[in-house]
């Protein structure tokens, strides 16, 4: 005999663990377990998924699953379909294994796969967290910690309530992909949903020092998300923003409004941890906090800053000599510093910058931000445009919503010559944080990219916006003068020279070749004939 599916209970009242394969399905929790590990599932899937394995002994048809899932409302054949592939995904099926979720042509939808139950009887209503016994408070992590508490669902349409809970599980994810970040697992944060909070007292309860809220709203065919972080340890805002958008496959809309999010949060999260800082007493300074003040220095992009931002992040390694973070940073300063001409000992910094960044790729692996750096470091320093290539795609690969590593691997495609994969890569992470703090290097890029491929106005527009943004970046004059020359406009372009040269006198072209040995020959031989006609000195 099989239960009736209830959202609240799966299959019935008392609490359901379902067994299959290496799989664990917890309707009481609505968790799904693959190998011990936490899979997350958006919550329509989890209803689909419980259905199908409630109603295993029979073919499910389409109508069925409308009537139960989408309670009766118009679903497209591409929707129903997507939803089914996401559940056979999260319980590590396929569409041409189908080992656990068959579909039988003309017919309809089975779980054919071997099901054990464990029934528990349903545990007492202990959601209440105003009732729980006061706990002290727990110690924040040494990094940027942050719970993502359930969104609020600002209309009575159920499918607006699984859109906004599974918004915020994607987002939950996706920042789980920060190395940087600590963050809170969703089965802690979603227990306040939709109670009345104080943000303090839950960033006590959960150990976190931020939080981020967030409220879906409808209106006719259109969709507005709305999102603020917030310091828990004094209600401050840091950062508010909100998404509007045309209604049409939910599951775009969710990824787009996810990635726009997660993109704005580590930089921002990282300003607030440096704002923080700023309040400390500087006599008290542990390994993280100097990597804090190393990371604000490199922001500033001067020759003194990033100096002194490589011995901030060395005395960081005196305190902790295995912390790949700090390694990273101070080996990406010293490549900073030789590729803009700041150096008075090029070959002891770039000795120095190597080894850490070798160091640091071995303990580093797994974090994206190293990566991204690392990828810096190999074109800077080494001179490897494969290498850092490889090391950019990795560093996306663990961190898709990273602006700074599309930026880099933006910068590895236009060096090797593929002006139009850089400019994908680059106008997706300009679109997605414009105000991004190194959003200067992204524009720096993007011009140089614009150049390579011809589309002269975009790259001398750029450009210019890039020296607006950070006058000290010598890159974006380098292609203001050469688009000016191409554009044949040499006395402006000769005028942008004459800037760079007052700013770095022995300045020539055969100095910038030895910088740019990464650069493709015919990517080089472009750039250099425009500031050839612009008056670079050989």
């Amino acid at each position: 005999m099989r239960w009736a599916y209830t959202r609240s209970g799966g299959c019935g009242a008392a609490k359901v663990l379902y067994l299959f394969g290496d799989c664990e399905l917890d309707t009481d929790r609505r968790e799904l377990r693959r190998a011990s590990s936490l899979v997350p599932v958006e919550p329509q899937v989890f209803d689909l998924l419980v259905y199908l394995i409630c109603n295993r002994d029979r073919v499910v048809s389409r109508d069925d699953l409308i009537a139960s899932i989408w309670e009766g409302r118009l679903v497209s054949e591409s929707a129903l379909a997507t939803r089914i592939n996401a559940a056979r995904a999260a319980v590590g099926d396929s569409g041409e294994a189908q080992r656990l979720i068959k579909t039988l042509l003309r017919k309809g939808v089975r779980f054919v796969g071997e099901v054990r139950e464990q029934r528990e009887p349903a545990a007492e209503d202990s959601s209440d967290v105003a009732a729980e016994p006061a706990r002290a408070p727990l110690a924040l992590p040494d990094k940027p910690s942050i719970a993502v508490l359930a969104f609020a669902n600002m209309g009575g349409d159920p499918e607006q309530e699984y859109f906004a809970d599974g918004m915020a599980e994607d987002i939950i994810t996706a920042l789980s992909r920060c190395s940087s970040l600590f963050v809170i697992a969703r089965n802690s944060s979603f227990t306040y949903k939709g109670k009345a909070i104080d943000v303090r007292d839950v960033g006590r309860d959960l150990g976190v020092r931020y939080l981020l809220e967030g409220s879906v709203r409808r209106s006719g065919n259109r969709l507005r998300f709305t999102a603020q972080l917030v310091d828990a340890t004094t209600g401050v805002h840091i950062w508010a923003d909100r998404f509007d958008a045309e209604l049409s496959d939910l599951f775009e809309l969710q990824d787009q409004i996810t990635e726009s999010v997660v993109a704005v949060i580590e930089p921002s999260l990282q300003r607030a941890e440096i704002e923080r800082l700023r309040r400390k007493a500087t006599s008290n300074l542990d390994a993280y906090d100097l990597l804090l003040r190393a990371q604000q220095l490199e922001y500033e992009f001067t020759e003194p800053s990033l100096l002194a931002a490589a011995r901030y992040s060395e005395q960081a390694l005196v305190l902790d000599p295995n912390y790949a973070a700090a390694m990273a940073l101070a080996a990406n300063c010293y490549g900073e510093r030789v590729f803009q001409g700041w150096t008075r000992d090029r070959a002891a910094e770039t000795v120095r910058g190597l080894a850490l960044a070798a160091r640091a790729l071995e303990l580093g692996q797994d974090d994206s931000n190293v990566l991204w750096m690392m990828a810096h470091t190999m074109l800077r320093l080494a001179m490897d445009g494969e290498r850092a290539k490889e090391l950019a795609y990795s560093s996306l690969a663990l961190n898709p919503n990273s602006i700074i590593a599309m930026t880099i691997a933006g910068l590895t495609e236009v060096v090797s010559g593929n002006a139009k994969r850089a400019m994908e890569l680059l106008r997706r992470a300009h679109r997605l944080n414009p105000r991004d703090p190194r959003g200067w290097l992204t524009l720096s890029v993007l011009a140089f990219a614009y150049f390579i491929d011809g589309q002269l106005e975009q790259a001398a527009a750029t450009a210019r916006s890039c020296s607006m943004q950070n006058a000290r970046a010598r890159s974006p004059l380098l292609v203001l003068a050469a688009t000016l020359a191409e554009q044949r406009q040499p006395d402006k372009a000769h005028e942008v020279v004459q800037q760079l040269l007052h700013i770095q006198p022995k300045l020539s072209l055969t100095k910038l070749r030895e910088r740019l040995m990464f650069m493709d020959e015919a990517v080089w031989d472009r750039l250099a004939s425009g500031l050839r006609v612009a008056g670079m000195p050989e």
